[in-house]
């Protein structure tokens, strides 16, 4: 199971330490310290597509032009994630081509947390 998170996210680190707790082997994937290319987040948009993918209440959202913000895309978004790994919705968790992003109510019980 790969966790793409953010080191200093506090709901990242909750989802890792709660994922690790219900056994999980865990590779851990820091947007800001190792980046994100294209062909992984091609996979993410199929499987949860790009407007789930891009913080909107993240500081780096509301830094960017208001025409960068409303030519948002498909063709636009994972570049702009590729630049700003900030951006995107966090935790994303990869099992095996399924993937879940956030960390809300309903999923620690989907990892069994």
């Amino acid at each position: 199971m790969k966790v793409y998170h953010l080191k200093t996210c506090d709901t990242c680190r909750k989802a890792i330490k709660a994922l690790r707790a219900a056994g999980h082997d865990l590779i851990l994937h820091d947007v800001r310290a190792d980046g994100l290319d294209t062909a992984t987040l091609e996979v993410m948009e199929a499987a949860l597509g790009f407007e789930v993918m891009v913080n909107k209440k993240s500081t780096t959202w509301r830094g960017l032009s208001d025409d960068v913000k409303a030519g948002l895309s498909r063709d636009t978004a994972l570049p702009l994630l590729v630049e700003n790994p900030t951006l995107l919705k966090r935790p994303v968790i990869d099992r095996d081509g399924d993937f879940t992003i956030g960390w809300a109510k309903d999923v620690p019980a989907t990892y069994g947390c």
